[in-house]
Order: C-alpha cells, then structure tokens, then sequence
C-alpha cells in the first residue's frame, strides 16, 4: 500500500479517522479492520469485510506486536471510544501512518447500512454499554 493510504480521513485529537464508507473501500483495497471489542460484545454484530482482526482493547498492550504492520489498519469497536485510545497507544508506540480509527465504529457502520454479520444467537441485552450482557443468562 503506497503512503498516504488514509488521505480521505480526517485529523481529529491528533489521529487519523475515518468514516464508515471510507473504511469498507479501503478494506476493499487491502486494509484490516482490528476490532478491540471485548470478545462478549463482538459476537453479535461484526464487520463483514475480507480482513478482520479480533483483539480486545483489553490486550492490546500485551498483543499489538503480533499486528500486520505492512497493511494499513483501522482499529474499530462499538462507537470510537477504545478505539480512539487503541489508535493513540499505538501512534505512542510508533506505528503512526498505517494505523486510522473508524469515526463512529460498529454503530455508524451499521447506520449507513454496511456490510455485517449477525450471529442472532448472540444477542446482547442491557442499557447501556457498561451493563451489556448475553440475553437470557443471569450475571
């Protein structure tokens, strides 16, 4: 992938981002999504493109070595939060350049209707993010 492989996005804080559509064409050119949802919450609805990479937020600091540095890659997860700060970790640890996060993650994604996979054996129940939990077990 030549340089400037995220020159759509936008700066926003100091990282790259981009939106929905610019990642799934840009997943169409070779880029993986690296979803950091925690493995709960990532199994209901994920990103239907060739390359997703599933590594929670919560491992990030102990896996981001085993990440393919020679593809571009776009950190996700349920709204841009973690992956806001996956992205800021890693441009700390000097992977700047081939690294952008998907503004809005998994719930703009799936408001502009792009492509995903449900798994509706894994629905989640609860009303908010923090309180999120697999439907019909008790905690």
């Amino acid at each position: 992938m030549e340089d400037g492989f995220f020159s759509g996005g936008f700066m926003s804080a100091g990282i790259m981002n981009v939106t929905p559509h610019q990642a799934l064409a840009l997943c169409q050119k070779g880029a993986v999504i690296i979803d950091v949802r925690e493995e709960a919450i990532c199994r209901f609805k994920m990103f239907d493109v060739p390359q997703v990479i599933y590594c929670p937020f919560s491992m990030l600091e102990e896996t981001y070595l085993y990440l393919p540095e020679e593809k571009p890659m776009i950190f996700a997860d349920a709204a841009g939060l973690h992956s806001k700060e996956a992205v800021k970790l890693l441009v700390a640890k000097g992977l700047a350049g081939r690294i952008a996060n998907l503004a809005g993650g998994l719930v703009e994604w799936e408001r502009d209707e792009l492509p995903l996979v449900i798994d509706k054996s894994e629905k989640l129940s609860g009303s908010c993010m923090c309180q999120l939990r697999p439907r019909n077990k008790k905690d």
